[in-house]
């Protein structure tokens, strides 16, 4: 495990973190709510999001290493993406953001680095509105999105199934 003093750096996402990136994603696809994805990925499943978020534009992937390494490459703490909100051409300046932490990452504010990092690129970009779908409940997602001036819009009540049970999705919004 890292410690609190290692330096922690934001950068964009590349090819070569893919597995690392996989392997956070799968956690939190296997053993929590916060997905609603029900399988585990592959790396090369996961290769297409992967270039789907480019180092400009407004779909971006940044991701936070310290300077722990993991065979040649630095240890991947977490990451944050930036996404279309869906997919039809009037939504294109609206995004939809995420932060996933490596399980042993939270509570360090990496997070808040990602988030920093992504909302800077985000500003030189024609986006209007990032959007966050929390499933609840998530308090640690929720006080974050809310430093960052996000407001609740609504919830999805019961909107999805995992682990036999449904799941709430609180939505919040951001003006960019």
């Amino acid at each position: 495990m890292p410690s609190e003093h290692t330096e922690v750096q934001v950068r964009p996402g590349v090819e070569d973190d893919l597995v690392a990136l996989t392997d956070i994603y799968n956690h939190y696809v296997r053993e929590t709510p916060i997905t609603f994805d029900t399988a585990a990925f592959t790396p090369e499943e996961r290769r297409t999001w992967l270039l789907s978020h480019p180092e400009d534009g407004p779909y971006r992937l940044k991701v936070a290493v310290d300077g722990t390494f993991q065979g040649n490459s630095q240890r991947i703490l977490g990451y944050a993406t930036s996404s279309p909100y869906r997919a039809k051409p009037a939504y294109s300046t609206s995004v939809e953001v995420t932060v996933y932490l490596a399980p042993d990452a939270g509570g360090r504010g990496i997070g808040t680095l990602l988030y920093k990092a992504l909302f800077a690129d985000l500003a030189t970009e024609d986006v209007h509105r990032a959007y966050a779908g929390i499933a609840q409940p998530n308090e640690a997602s929720t006080r974050l999105h809310e430093r960052f001036g996000f407001r609740p819009v609504g919830t999805y009540r019961e909107v999805g199934r995992k682990f036999g049970r449904y799941w709430d999705v609180a939505w919040y919004e951001k003006e960019l």
